[in-house]
């Protein structure tokens, strides 16, 4: 697996910040047009509203996602440091939720009234509350921010929410791999 290959897997706010892994020493950001948006949320269609990873977004939808990405990360890296996230940022990621937020839409399927959830809006500004609401969500959650670590892979910054207690990489095929490698020739270089 590479850098510029998407990690996923994890809460979705998670999954979210890792789209912008370092490669060749710098961050890379894996949400830069919109048709790697769009492979992102078809990535995520499982956890999103149905119908919304089939919409196709455009340039103007790349930035209140990204947006939130940066807050999301901002408060959770500060977290993680045992410091307070930024007022700002909290405040960005509630306007987030603001600008779009759930309705329930109530409709008649020939037997019933049902309730379907949906927000309003510019597709980008759609995403981004949903995403905030994810943000939110992890970072109201003492039990589960209280596990997200980071890569111990010096060149990575990729987050995770372990599910095993022992595991200390972002993905056993991506750091994983190259530190057994790097292990391995350390032990044969100081044999040699």
């Amino acid at each position: 697996m590479s850098e510029s290959e998407l990690l996923t897997g994890e809460p979705l706010v998670l999954d979210l910040v890792n789209t912008r892994p370092v490669e060749g020493g710098c961050r890379k950001d894996l949400l830069a047009t919109p048709e790697q948006l769009a492979a992102w949320l078809a990535l995520q269609a499982h956890r999103l509203p149905e119908g919304l990873a089939e919409e196709m977004p455009d340039e103007a939808d790349l930035a209140p996602v990204r947006a939130v990405r940066q807050d999301a990360e901002t408060a959770v890296r500060a977290l993680l440091d045992g410091d307070a996230p930024p007022r700002a940022a909290l405040h960005r990621l509630t306007g987030a939720q603001r600008a779009a937020p759930p309705v329930r839409a109530l409709l008649w399927d020939g037997t019933a009234v049902t309730a379907v959830e949906r927000r309003e809006g510019p597709l980008g500004v759609r995403i981004a509350a949903l995403l905030a609401e994810a943000a939110a969500d992890l970072l109201t959650d003492p039990a589960a921010l209280g596990r997200v670590k980071q890569c111990e892979s010096d060149a990575c910054v990729m987050l995770f929410l372990p599910a095993h207690p022992r595991r200390r990489w972002c993905s056993p095929t991506r750091c994983g791999n190259r530190a057994r490698v790097a292990r391995y020739y350390e032990r044969h270089r100081a044999e040699g």
